[in-house]
């Protein structure tokens, strides 16, 4: 009794046996490259939600925000980031607590808590902005697969979609997880531009810590993207069900709210500590890098306006090689391949949850069909907007204002929900994380009020 339960993706099976042996790159006289690549399999399986949802986080859409700030205005926003790392981790552990906790999603929650007036728009309007948000970010791959490979964007952006939807689908959770973390290295590519690139670096450090702000309007208005595409409403959903979907995988696991103040329940909310502001540290520090990247390219060279990502992968090419623009393209594709699905799969949560429809990526099409649903319409959704007169820039303006408007109710209503001793009982979050809660969702509002009314 009160023992931490085997977890199968990061434990050791403690009734196998001592197995067949040491796991390859860690016998004696194993090569230092054999290690590492060890020591990198052990890390990825250890970690959680956290990891991907941060990575999520910095889909192609974000990347190209991130782009046409570094482009626009150099060193001057990367302050942005510092900034938003505290309040975006901040309210990404409340919501992983509230599902490792309660042992239900956020929606679940939501529809126990609040009247259906309150909770039907908000889910609503996730499930529009988060189509709005996949059709930018299957377009802005699409038009990376034309600029390195020559095929049309269009039927890149098909196949593409495709590929995410049958991976969804016919891949359990507990494999299907695994790709999501591997994928998550495709990140480092955006340190490499840094990398291959001259960074005058104790400029760097100076305007991070005191920037030159202009105070202008257009200013203004992106850093009200940058934080609306760094605190985004669909990670709240996926982490806090990713939660749900992994304590499944532990077996015999319960919501710790059944398990009160044991050990086993600390050391899970421990777990879920580290986990996300690990994951969150990566996701901005990355988002930091890639601004960087683009003051130093683009900027420098008076490329100050960047539409998309691809754009942006693009003009890297003459002004810093062909390996820089190489690394922002896989950079790209294989963020894109994390978020795409985070978007879809968060909004099948969302709407399952509320419904009480079987959910889960663990579960076949024929035990959760209407979750799947969800997905697979979402998907079918995104890909048809490309053919109408919205297209991927539109689509992009209005998911981020769709995002900026529900992430403020959202956020109280998650802070709200976490206080509640009924539902977390013992495991109610911490002073400082409500503190940075309440916190984050005052600057959104401040973002969401300026984005409305921008003059």
């Amino acid at each position: 009794a009160g023992q931490r339960p085997v977890h199968p993706m990061r434990d050791p099976d403690p009734e196998s046996g001592p197995g067949p042996g040491p796991e390859p790159g860690t016998e004696r006289g194993a090569t230092p490259l054999a290690r590492g690549r060890a020591y990198l399999r052990r890390a990825l399986a250890r970690a959680g939600p956290g990891l991907i949802t941060g990575v999520a986080d910095d889909d192609p859409s974000g990347i190209g925000t991130y782009a046409q700030a570094g482009a626009a205005y150099g060193f001057n926003l990367l302050w942005t980031m510092p900034l938003a790392y505290p309040l975006m981790a901040a309210i990404q552990s409340i919501c992983a607590r509230i599902g490792r906790v309660t042992g239900r999603g956020l929606a679940a929650n939501m529809r126990l808590v609040f009247p259906p007036a309150v909770v039907w728009p908000v889910v609503l309007l996730l499930l529009v902005a988060n189509v709005l948000n996949i059709a930018a970010d299957v377009a802005a791959m699409g038009e990376v697969t034309e600029l390195v490979t020559g095929a049309d964007r269009h039927a890149a952006s098909i196949a593409l979609a495709g590929l995410v939807l049958l991976l969804q689908v016919f891949v359990p959770y507990h494999r299907y997880v695994h790709v999501l973390k591997w994928l998550t290295l495709s990140l480092l590519a955006y340190v490499g531009v840094v990398l291959i690139v001259a960074v005058p670096w104790s400029e760097v450090i100076r305007r991070t810590v005191a920037p030159h702000l202009a105070v202008s309007a257009a200013e203004a208005e992106l850093v009200v993207a940058v934080f609306g595409t760094t605190i985004s409403p669909y990670l709240f959903f996926w982490q806090a069900s990713e939660e749900v979907e992994d304590m499944a995988q532990h077996d015999g696991s319960r919501p710790l709210a059944a398990l009160g103040d044991v050990p086993e329940a600390r050391g899970e909310l421990e777990r879920i500590g580290i986990d996300t502001w690990s994951g969150m540290a990566y996701s901005n520090l990355i988002a930091y890098f890639i601004i960087l990247a683009t003051a130093v390219t683009m900027h420098a060279a008076g490329v100050t306006t960047i539409t998309s990502a691809a754009q942006a992968a693009g003009a890297l090419r003459p002004l810093a090689g062909d390996f820089a623009f190489a690394l922002f393209a896989a950079g790209l594709m294989g963020v894109g391949l994390i978020g795409v699905p985070v978007l879809a799969g968060a909004g099948a949560y969302a709407l399952a949850e509320l419904l009480g429809w079987p959910f889960g990526l663990e579960r076949t099409v024929r035990e959760a069909r209407g979750f799947y649903a969800v997905i697979a319409a979402s998907m079918l959704a995104a890909l048809g907007l490309q053919y109408t007169s919205i297209g991927p820039m539109r689509a992009l303006v209005l998911s981020a204002t769709l995002n900026g408007v529900v992430a403020v109710p959202l956020m109280a209503v998650i802070l709200i929900l976490a206080a509640r001793r009924d539902l977390m009982g013992v495991h109610r979050p911490t002073r400082s994380l409500f503190v940075m809660g309440w916190l984050g969702t005052a600057v959104m509002a401040l973002a969401a009020v300026r984005m409305l009314w921008p003059d």
